[in-house]
């Protein structure tokens, strides 16, 4: 299953400042990028005071600054060019992004458009590559699920054509991430559920890939056993820091992890849902991962059961590895259930919508290039089997 080649490549963050209280390092950390800064965020994080205690710590240093306050979805292209915009305007030399993977994401495009020029589908599959390094870009998480600060990706829709584009290269990796688990603490339980799940999605899909290689799986499974053991603590009490501060250093050991390994199947597939059905990206992940799981059993049962054995805990039970593939699929259930994650049809997606667009979904899904790193690799016809499954599937 996994590649057989004895040489890879890992890429990493330069810089990264975490544990409690690491905001506090913003200003010092922008200050040997640049002089003037566009903190990029979203109307939630302005109005709980975030940014302005972000902007305290930047101005303490007499940085000047500015702020865009326009993500309010998932990221679209229309954000990174409002962003752009006041970028250049403005002749800001430095971003901070500071909110959920959206902000981050659309922080990441701006910085490469802005030296790279060109419309930001244009860096998709490698079309076009970045020769000029981008604007500095501290990125900061107030969620411990989306792993963006550590990765060299980013995921916009093409607002004209419905679909999320999945853009890859080196040099949309952050230049620095600061990850302050005190941030996620006004994170309320759904979107605890949400992102919590999507970094569970990209430490197992990060492990489960063709492309894992020795250094990523050390940081899949790290990050498999913090987010097991202190998701649903998180998610039943959000003022845990003790389950907070694991949350947020799993989902950074997740995203470096599937930035280097690649995501697989259950990204493939939720891509095309949120763009045509605007579910949030952890929640969707959250609705196709145990039936993806399912379908992929029987392609990765010994890996399958090296992560049952985080489940599994100190019980005395001995597990056969298919129990522990098993184990996997049953307590991911389990959890979606606790955390009271439905199926698409109880987030009120309509039935035939939904299967009028099964066709297309396929089609983005496999055009994502995602589908082909599984431990099964899916065809047209079992992607569509799957949406269908997916639909109303029972945890």
């Amino acid at each position: 299953m996994i590649q057989t080649k004895s040489v890879y490549t890992f890429h990493s963050l330069p810089t990264m400042k975490y544990g409690v209280g690491a905001l506090e390092e913003v200003g010092h950390l922008a200050q040997g990028f640049g002089s003037t800064v566009l903190v990029i965020s979203d109307p939630i994080m302005e109005s709980l005071g975030v940014v302005d205690n972000c902007l305290n710590y930047l101005h303490a240093q007499g940085l000047q600054t500015h702020v865009y306050t326009g993500v309010v979805s998932e990221p679209v292209d229309t954000y990174v060019d409002e962003g752009l915009k006041l970028l250049q305007d403005t002749q800001c030399d430095v971003i901070v992004s500071i909110g959920g993977g959206s902000c981050i994401d659309t922080a990441k495009a701006i910085a490469v458009v802005a030296t790279n020029g060109g419309y930001v589908g244009d860096y998709m599959k490698m079309q076009k590559i970045v020769a000029i390094r981008p604007v500095p870009h501290i990125a900061i998480p107030t969620t411990a699920g989306t792993g963006s600060e550590a990765t060299d990706a980013t995921v916009i829709t093409d607002t004209k054509n419905d679909i999320k584009m999945m853009i890859k290269q080196p040099a949309f990796m952050p230049s620095a991430a600061i990850v302050d688990p005190l941030l996620c603490l006004t994170s309320p339980k759904s979107i605890t559920a949400a992102t919590g799940i999507d970094a569970l999605s990209h430490a197992i899909e990060g492990y489960l890939s063709r492309l894992a290689h020795p250094y990523s799986d050390l940081l899949a499974l790290s990050a498999m056993e913090l987010i097991i053991n202190n998701l649903l603590p998180s998610y039943e009490d959000g003022t845990n820091l003790t389950a907070r501060e694991a949350m947020s250093l799993g989902s950074m050991q997740a995203g470096a992890a599937f930035s280097n390994a690649s995501v697989a199947l259950v990204h493939g597939m939720s891509r095309p849902i949120g763009a045509l059905f605007h579910v949030p990206h952890g929640i969707s992940n959250a609705m196709l991962l145990p039936a993806v799981l399912e379908y992929s059993k029987d392609a990765c049962i010994p890996r399958l059961a090296k992560i049952g054995t985080f489940f599994a805990g100190q019980t005395t039970v001995s597990y056969t590895e298919e129990q522990l593939a098993d184990l996997v699929i049953d307590s991911i259930k389990d959890l979606c259930k606790q955390m009271n994650i439905g199926n698409l049809r109880q987030y009120g997606i309509e039935e035939d919508a939904f299967f009028q667009a099964i066709d297309k979904m396929a089609t983005d899904a496999i055009a994502s290039g995602s589908p082909a790193n599984n431990p099964k690799v899916p065809s047209f016809d079992d992607l569509k089997a799957l949406y269908k499954i997916v639909y109303d599937y029972e945890f």
